[in-house]
């Protein structure tokens, strides 16, 4: 699994297990990730947890989908702030339009809404984001974890294990 690579947009007031959790799941089977936030360095979760930004968003390569196997976007408060970017906004656009896979959890599929990548698809997330979900287009289901194509959507951090599980599958290591 050398050289497979992850890509994960987070921000100030992320939700720590649905960071973390993910995170180390891709770790451990293998995968380098580039953790990208408003500004690189480091920046602290809703509990306390202190992550550490490689990149910032600007720095992203312009077509991101072409370097990376996989889009984590975790939820919390970050997505709210990371959606204001047009470049994590591109960078959704791109898995999408490549066909890799896209994570989303909790608040993160906000970030898909803003991008318009929801119309017509199942999706799950937390109950906050629900009516936006449905405004933008999308089916929303509620349950732990939700696989529409090369996406996979979770409710929130009790949904951890079924997430990983299936983030897994699409990376075709379930």
């Amino acid at each position: 699994m050398a050289g497979k690579k992850a890509l994960v947009l987070s921000a100030q007031n992320f939700e720590d297990t649905e960071l973390i959790c993910p995170m180390n799941r891709l770790q451990e089977a293998g995968y380098t990730i580039d953790l990208a936030a408003p500004q690189s360095g480091d920046f602290k979760g809703k509990v306390g947890y202190t992550a550490q930004a490689n990149m910032s968003v600007s720095e992203l390569p312009e077509d991101p989908g072409r370097e990376y196997e996989l889009l984590l976007l975790p939820g919390g408060k970050a997505p709210a702030e990371l959606r204001k970017l047009d470049k994590a906004i591109q960078a959704a656009k791109s898995f999408d339009a490549l066909g890799k896979p896209i994570a989303a959890i909790c608040h993160g599929p906000q970030i898909l809404i803003t991008a318009g990548l929801l119309q017509g698809k199942n999706a799950t997330c937390y109950s906050s984001v629900v009516e936006e979900l449905k405004e933008a287009g999308a089916n929303y289901l509620d349950q732990e974890v939700v696989v529409e194509g090369t996406y996979v959507f979770s409710r929130y951090p009790g949904d951890i294990p079924a997430f990983n599980r299936e983030i897994m599958k699409q990376l075709d290591m379930g």
